[in-house]
Formats: C-alpha cells, sequence, structure tokens
C-alpha cells in the first residue's frame, strides 16, 4: 500500500453533523465509530460522541474527523486549511458553492493574480479551505 496523507479534523461536540455536510458537498461513502461503541471513554456524555470518521468519496478524497472528548482542550486555530485544486471547473466549483452555505468568505471565488480562479473561507464549522481552479477562465 502506498502512502496517503489525509486531513483530519477535530470538532467540539458536533463532528457527526459536520461529516454529514462534508458528504453532502463531495457525496461518498461515511463511516462513523462513537467512544461508546469503541470503549474509549467512561465519561457518559462522551458515548455518542465520534471517536472516528471517514468519509471516502468517489474521486478518491479522503476526509477525516472526530469529536474532542470532554476531558480534552480543544482550541479551532486557523494554522491549517483544507485545499481542492484541479482543473474541473464545475465539479470544483459545485463544491465551493456546497461549502460556502453559512460560510464565511476570506476571498471570493476568482480570478487570481497566476491565472487561476482562487478563493478562500471558513465553513460553517470553523475549517477553513482553499478552492484553486487552474486554467479558469471565470471565477464564482
Amino acid at each position: 500500500m502506498m502512502s496517503i496523507l489525509n486531513p483530519y479534523l477535530s470538532f467540539r461536540d458536533n463532528a457527526r453533523e459536520a461529516m454529514e455536510f462534508y458528504r453532502s458537498v463531495f457525496g461518498g461513502e461515511l463511516t462513523v465509530t462513537t467512544l461508546g461503541e469503541a470503549n474509549a471513554s467512561e465519561d457518559p456524555a462522551d458515548q455518542d460522541k465520534i471517536m472516528h470518521g471517514q468519509l471516502t468519496t468517489p474521486n478518491s478524497f479522503t476526509l477525516m474527523g472526530a469529536d474532542t472528548p470532554s476531558s480534552m482542550e480543544h482550541t479551532p486555530g486557523n494554522t491549517m486549511s483544507v485545499s481542492l485544486s484541479g482543473d474541473e471547473e464545475d465539479e470544483l466549483t459545485g463544491y465551493w458553492n456546497k461549502l460556502a452555505v453559512d460560510a464565511q468568505f476570506t476571498m471570493g471565488l476568482e480570478k487570481a493574480p497566476w491565472g487561476d480562479a482562487f478563493g478562500m473561507l471558513t465553513d460553517k464549522f470553523g475549517v477553513q479551505w482553499m478552492v484553486n481552479i487552474a486554467g479558469s477562465s471565470t471565477g464564482s
């Protein structure tokens, strides 16, 4: 098996909602295991939290995520972004439009100085996304 690098996102009590949202954006199969199912926490408040969620899409994207247990610190930060890039303009614009629902925009999807369409946003779960469409004739 070759090595694979996947984004792994941490949430506070809303990993299931977030991962379901990403499934609505990208399609694919979502599998989840709760802390209770894995006997990974004795805290009754943690039993239904997601210990591990994995979304595998038809385009071979893999996105993983989990809830942070109550006993651990969770500090959302701005030091990480998930980047989507390629030359499939319709596909990438579709992802952008779905991620954009209730999002905060850093930069709209528009023509960048290097010639591609590029945009940055923070989705409703606090995850930062960058979308780059190579050779795009226009931004949206």
